[in-house]
């Protein structure tokens, strides 16, 4: 990604800890709340699905497609800044 955000930057930055889900660049409240409702109300929790589809950028989009509603900025945005944390912290 060329230009990234500051939401971007701070949750690469920063060990993953208990962030709360909409730390996540893409995740607003809407999309928060959605995914909240089945279970991935943290960081972590889309991190671990994030794996579980083994970084992979279709099936990660897709999901985030199905789960939350995410339109395409938003998934990229959310798969981009996941990636990206993954290369420095794994």
């Amino acid at each position: 990604m060329s230009s990234t955000s500051q939401k971007h930057k701070h949750f690469v930055a920063e060990p993953m800890g208990e962030k709360c889900v909409t730390t996540l660049p893409g995740i607003g409240a809407a999309h928060g709340k959605r995914l909240e409702e089945k279970g991935f109300g943290k960081a972590y929790d889309v991190l671990g699905q994030f794996l579980v589809l083994k970084r992979d950028e279709k099936l990660c989009r897709d999901w985030l497609k199905d789960i939350c509603g995410a339109n395409v900025k938003q998934q990229g945005k959310a798969y981009a800044c996941l990636k990206e944390w993954c290369d420095a912290s794994l």
